[in-house]
């Protein structure tokens, strides 16, 4: 019965991590949507010129690229633990 009690305690740690890692995760992409959104418009109306429309696309490659390093070095993380 004992057994079963640190199992279950395992893997509510192991849920608790899991549910600390989206959190986070979303935090930051909350914190990319305002930054880019910051950086990119000005002043926001109907339409997206030029200027903002490619500063927003370059600004979302980036958020891209940022959210896949961060996937994958999750991903090492809970491989890791896994061994």
């Amino acid at each position: 019965m004992a057994d079963l009690a640190e199992a279950d305690e395992a893997d509510l740690q192991r849920l608790v991590a899991a549910e600390q890692q989206k959190a986070q995760f979303t935090a930051q992409v909350h914190h990319f949507m305002e930054l880019c959104w910051d950086k990119c418009v000005e002043k926001p109306g109907n339409r997206l010129d030029s200027r903002t429309e490619n500063c927003l696309s370059s600004c979302v490659d980036r958020f891209i690229d940022t959210t896949f390093a961060i996937t994958s070095r999750f991903a090492q993380i809970v491989q890791k633990g896994g061994q």
